[in-house]
């Protein structure tokens, strides 16, 4: 009796052995999400968080995507795009202009007055992404998405009413493009990422930035500056570049249920949700400085034109160096206008 009991026992485990081996076949892909605002910013909190939870959902519980914000992995913010071509992490989040000119298709969309609305020139950004970039700039990594944000604004410790007001000011600056605009409007630029800004401001090595308004309460400041300067109009100053991307080789070795799965909730869907997302908390972030009691200026459209008119040059610029690399600039300015027109813009 006692031996058919332990028979028994013995057999049972066999079956439950058995039966787990599909179950192991079936456990959960990793992935690990690397990037450098901290977890309450818009982009981790309602674009990056979500858009993993949908994935997750969508591979019925096949993947967990791990989220490491604030570059805890490691690094420093210009060092994500390598770290997921390296495999350091499986996807990151970065802004393109963090590496200087190694995109520089991709500069056409931060070039001065280019954006006349983020979700519009996000579409068009991933579109060309989706026919010339990813086999192209992007062909060491896979593109999961790509945005834009709202429209940029002068934050500063004193007024910027008129384009004269930019002279002097030590301005800091997100990408190479936007940087030699400021320089053309009068003001020194310095170049940094945004997690650098409050110790920047601070210790005075800056005077003021340009951000957005939607993330402006991730680095609180509202409470560093006390003047910000709004173009009215259509157009924009200045939006920057960002994008999602994914080690390439762990991409392809992902099974194709899992891959169909984060293409789904990849690409023009992203696009279009972070955009919109990002436009959104625009909102918010001003009515946080309106609280505060700071001056919020709004340029009028005969000044916004002054501006439009100085930072031509940066343009003609930007064409020339295109030129160098055997890039037809006035071409792919042509190309994303209408590709922003053709998604609303």
């Amino acid at each position: 009796m006692k031996r058919r009991s332990l028979l028994k026992t013995a057999a049972a485990a066999a079956i439950a052995l058995g039966c787990s081996t599909p179950m192991v076949a079936a456990q959960e892909v990793t992935l690990r999400l690397h990037q450098f605002l901290p977890p309450p910013a818009t982009v981790p909190k309602h674009i990056l968080k979500p858009w993993a939870a949908q994935v997750e959902e969508a591979a019925g519980g096949k993947l967990k995507i791990e989220h490491y914000d604030a570059m805890s992995l490691g690094g420093k913010p210009p060092e994500l795009m390598d770290q997921a071509i390296d495999g350091v992490a499986d996807i990151t989040m970065t802004v393109v202009g963090y590496t200087p000119g190694r995109f520089p298709k991709t500069e056409v969309f931060e070039l001065p007055f280019m954006m006349t609305n983020p979700v519009a020139t996000s579409k068009a950004f991933q579109e060309l992404v989706e026919t010339d970039l990813q086999d192209g700039e992007y062909k060491d990594v896979k593109v999961l998405g790509a945005w834009v944000h709202g429209p940029g604004v002068i934050h500063t410790d004193r007024g910027v009413n008129k384009l004269e007001d930019m002279s002097g000011l030590k301005l800091r600056g997100p990408t190479r493009v936007i940087n030699d605009m400021l320089s053309e409007l009068g003001a020194t630029p310095v170049g940094m990422p945004l997690p650098a800004i409050p110790e920047a401001l601070s210790k005075g090595v800056v005077s003021g930035t340009v951000i957005p308004w939607e993330v402006t309460p991730a680095v609180k400041l509202s409470q560093l500056v006390t003047y910000h300067t709004e173009f009215t109009g259509d157009e924009a100053l200045y939006t920057a570049t960002i994008i999602l991307v994914m080690n390439k080789a762990k991409y392809e070795s992902l099974p194709d249920d899992i891959r169909a799965a984060i293409d789904a909730e990849s690409g023009q869907k992203l696009s279009e949700m972070a955009a919109q997302v990002m436009w959104d908390n625009d909102a918010p972030g001003r009515a946080i400085a309106e609280k505060a009691g700071n001056t919020i200026v709004q340029l009028s459209a005969e000044e916004v034109a002054r501006f439009k008119e100085a930072s031509k040059p940066v343009i003609e610029r930007w064409v020339s160096e295109m030129g160098s690399k055997d890039i037809d600039g006035n071409a792919l300015i042509e190309q994303a206008k209408a590709l922003i027109k053709k998604h609303g813009g």
